[in-house]
């Protein structure tokens, strides 16, 4: 039996993080909205998430978009996320990158100047406003998950660093928000490996005990990010930027200053009235790029008041490319991959 698939990819970056977006080679999933799906995968076939992001094939610290049919009748695709933390919900930069794919391959046709988009995300419809010149996509502002305070003045017991205080923020997952100066941290690119061994040492200590439920799309696991916050400063009438950096479990520092991370920020200083409708957050990754968050209205998640909000940034195009996959490879787990692959009948000899 022929034991070799093929997966097409393309792959992009946003603000220096990497995501593999995977345009055919996948089986239909079973579900009919994203999050089913998504969670039929998790379930069912997360071979392909542990493929695409190990060696050989690739690295934990990318991402994989894998693009599916919708089900909500105004969204143009479907994706779903992963990570090395599992299934997000919802990612900022995972749908610059995952729009700015389907823009450039023409699976959605691009429309020059400024063309609305809307992508369905497993936790809901992600509204994305593209500004495209000379057939290339500048910029990307999507409105995606509303970010809620689920818990505020949390702490733990951090082995080696201590007590630390924190509050948990709702923007699309769970995030552990962290001021990072408290701590004795500054968050700019030498303090990257100082800062993932904190991050890893409080998501190990501060998981257990949190809430793992969301008032609307029920489990969504444990808590998988730390987001380290640094000082605030004014640069303009409502604009602000501030250090940031995202720790994403297990053992990954981000490159850009995330999307949900920076919703989750907006939504903490909403919160304590440090931000106001219509102002901005420009947040800065320890390696110096930079996604602008705005504050909308307000609206309701539950019992939680919440924050709807924007985030801008662009995503560049990397490498459109077909790997194989020998499932014979003593380095490929097929036990749940196989059967999410699309079956291929062997090339005969003369098609070489």
């Amino acid at each position: 039996m022929h034991r070799e698939r093929t997966l097409h990819l393309i792959d992009t970056q946003s603000g220096g993080d990497v995501s593999r977006i995977v345009t055919a080679g996948v089986e239909p999933l079973q579900g009919t909205t994203v999050l089913e799906k998504a969670r039929y995968l998790q379930r069912e076939g997360d071979g392909l998430r542990r493929l695409l992001l190990s060696e050989p094939y690739g690295d934990p610290a990318m991402s994989v978009d894998l693009i599916v049919e919708p089900s909500h009748p105004e969204a143009q695709a479907g994706y779903i996320i992963m990570e090395a933390m599992g299934y997000p919900l919802y990612s900022g930069s995972n749908t610059i990158c995952t729009a700015t794919a389907l823009l450039s391959s023409g699976m959605i046709p691009m429309v020059e100047g400024t063309q609305s988009v809307v992508l369905e995300s497993p936790a809901g419809l992600a509204r994305v406003t593209a500004r495209n010149e000379g057939g290339r996509v500048r910029s990307i502002t999507t409105q995606g998950e509303p970010a809620y305070v689920a818990d505020e003045g949390l702490s733990v017991d951090v082995p080696r660093y201590g007590r630390v205080e924190f509050d948990l923020v709702w923007s699309g997952a769970y995030y552990a928000l962290i001021d990072a100066a408290r701590y004795g941290f500054t968050i700019d690119r030498e303090s990257q490996i100082a800062l993932t061994a904190f991050g890893d040492a409080f998501v190990r200590a501060a998981r257990p005990g949190l809430r793992e439920e969301h008032p609307e799309l029920g489990h969504v696991g444990p808590l998988p990010f730390a987001h380290f916050m640094g000082p605030v400063r004014q640069i303009g009438e409502g604009r602000y930027e501030s250090p940031s950096a995202t720790y994403v479990h297990p053992g990954v520092l981000c490159r850009s200053p995330t999307g949900t991370g920076t919703s989750a920020r907006l939504a903490l200083m909403a919160r304590r009235g440090q931000i106001a409708e219509g102002e901005s957050l420009e947040t800065i990754s320890p390696r110096g790029n930079r996604f602008v968050g705005t504050v909308l209205e307000d609206t309701q998640v539950g019992e939680f008041g919440a924050l709807h909000s924007t985030i801008t940034g662009g995503a560049k195009l990397l490498a459109h490319s077909q790997i194989t996959v020998d499932l014979d490879d003593p380095l490929v787990d097929a036990s749940d991959l196989e059967h999410v692959l699309v079956a291929q009948a062997p090339v005969p000899p003369e098609a070489y």
